[in-house]
Order: structure tokens, then sequence, then C-alpha cells
């Protein structure tokens, strides 16, 4: 089946079909330790193929922790996890000079970023200028110490961790900051047959634990093919009325959230659901984007992304009930 001139979709599904098979591997390892959070390895192996850092927020107890860190014991890369307190500082995250009186000389001491995976766990409660210091590596990819600039390993690829409680002491991101992150990713309790095999996995002798299966070249393989998914226009023209729509939610029939929405989606916020689009596919095995990819993403890659005015929060009207609004009103092609 010919789309266009320049791309057989079929010769592209059959590339799909064999290189998703690393996905498949990742998702197998992670389903043995995180239990009832199928959406949740989905929408990490969604960043993962995408380039793109993730956020993820729930209550205490719920494996964000462990959720991350089993996506990157299946990968054969290093990984680091830093422990964000207060009384961090930046050279705690990124690094710093070294006094050597042996050879009376300044070293580099690299800091946990230069890895991988980085784990962030609980980023808010980190000062400003520490999380400022994480937010610039994710962007820029490289590392300044002293006047000296070292570039970040590909894949690099944060995966930071929040409580929605206990606000009490924390330093919550600014949205230029939450800007950084492709999706933001919000995990739920489990349901009760999945709960009752996370207590039988806890109280056996031995806990299960993910193997290495997929090496860092074939990541990259699998991003590069990532980007040859097939995109129509009209699955453009889609996604980009849904970002403008959280902008101007009254050119689009929603005049009830103009008051209720300070700032919208940035062009960050389309190219990172575009991405995400075209990922989502790669792991359902497609070599082209449907609306229903679109959608499937929309929530993680907006919510961070939709600012709201205090009339919103005085009738309990969330982020994602303006994108729920949104999706269902803006025309399917």
């Amino acid at each position: 089946m010919e789309i266009s001139s320049n791309i057989d979709i079929t010769e592209l599904n059959k590339k799909i079909e064999k290189e998703s098979a690393v996905i498949e591997l990742i998702h197998m390892e992670m389903n043995k330790v995180v239990i009832g959070q199928k959406d949740l390895i989905d929408k990490l192996t969604i960043a993962l193929l995408s380039n793109g850092h993730v956020l993820l927020e729930g209550v205490p107890g719920l494996a964000k922790t462990l959720s991350i860190s089993t996506l990157s014991q299946t990968i054969d890369a290093e990984f680091s996890r830093i422990q964000f307190t207060p009384d961090m500082l930046p050279a705690d995250v990124i690094g710093t000079q070294i006094y050597s009186p042996k050879t009376e000389k300044f070293s580099v001491k690299k800091g946990p970023v230069f890895a991988n995976f980085v784990l962030a766990d609980e980023i808010n409660r980190a000062p400003a200028k520490v999380q400022s210091a994480l937010l610039e590596c994710m962007q820029e990819r490289n590392v300044t110490i002293s006047g000296e600039t070292f570039s970040l390993e590909d894949p690099f690829l944060v995966m930071a961790t929040q409580n929605p409680v206990e606000q009490e002491g924390t330093y919550p991101l600014p949205e230029a900051q939450l800007d950084r992150f492709m999706l933001k990713i919000i995990i739920t309790y489990p349901n009760f047959e999945d709960e009752r095999i996370v207590v039988r996995n806890n109280l056996s002798k031995v806990f299960p634990t993910a193997n290495k299966v997929v090496d860092k070249e074939s990541i990259k393989k699998a991003r590069a093919l990532v980007k040859e998914i097939y995109m129509d226009e009209k699955i453009e023209k889609y996604l980009l009325d849904i970002v403008h729509c959280s902008r101007d939610p009254k050119k689009f029939g929603l005049e009830k959230f103009s008051t209720m929405i300070s700032f919208g989606g940035s062009p960050r916020a389309s190219i990172n659901l575009a991405h995400a689009s075209k990922a989502y596919a790669f792991i359902k095995r497609r070599g082209f984007v449907i609306p229903e990819d679109v959608r499937a993403i929309a929530h993680n890659v907006l919510r961070h992304r939709i600012g709201l005015t205090y009339e919103a929060e005085a009738e309990e009207i969330t982020a994602d009930d303006i994108i729920t609004e949104i999706l269902n009103t803006v025309e399917i092609p």
C-alpha cells in the first residue's frame, strides 16, 4: 500500500514488526516486577523511544521508583539515582572540581547525572538551584563544570518523581521547568487482584527481578525507526488543533473554559505530542499514526502544560477535565 511516492507503509510495517520486538522484551521483563501498571509501562517506553523525559506523580507506595529502576534494569546501560533533599547543592547533581594535594591540580569529579538513566527521586524536595541544574542538563544534554563542557551519553533519560501529598517544605517545579518533561504520568492505585499479586510477591522468598534484555544500540535503532513513521497532514492538523484549543478554547466553541485557562500548550507541546504519537504507533506495530494514537497520549503530554486560573480551581476543574473536553470537541479526521 503506497501512502505517498516516498513512503511504502507495507515495507515500513515489516521493519516495525521486526524492530518492535525490543519493546516487547522490555514489557515482558517489567511486567514481572511492576504489577497492574500496564499504562505506566507503555508511557515510559514511549518516552524512551521519543528521547523525552518523564515526570511521575502519585501518592507514596505506588511503585514509582520501582518502575523507573526496573526499566533501567532491562537495558544494558548506566543507571543512577538521586534522592533530592532540601540541603542539596547543584554540585551534588552535576559534579565539581576536586583539588589533589599530591598532584597540586584540580580534577573534575562527575556527578550522578552522568548516566543513561537518571532517577530524580522527589524532585520537588530540592531547592530551585538544584532543579535548574538538572533541568539544564535535560535540555542541553551537556554539563559545564568550571568552564569545561562535557556531553552526556546517548540515550539520556531523566525520570523524576514527586508526591502530590506532603507539600510542606517542598519547592514546586515552575511551569517553565515542567515544560521540559515530555510526559507527566499520574499513577493510581492498583485493583484488588493486582494488589494481591503485589503482596504475594513481596512475601515470597525471592522477589522477581528484571533481566537485561536490550542494549543501547537497539534503543537508538528503534528511535530512528520511530522518526520514519508516517504522519498524514490531517493528523498533523488534528494534533495542532488540540494544542491550539488549549490556548484559545473560545475559537473552538469552548467559551466556558476561556476564563479557566491562564495559558495553554506551547509549540514544545505540539512537538512532543507528535513524537509521542509516533512512538505510540510504534509500540502498536503500525507504520502510520491514527487519531487514536494522538488521543491516547494527549493527557500525558498536555496536563502539565495547561495553566489554570483561580476560577477553575474554585470550581474544581482540573487540567485533565479540560483536555478530555478538548478531545471530545476537536473534530477527528
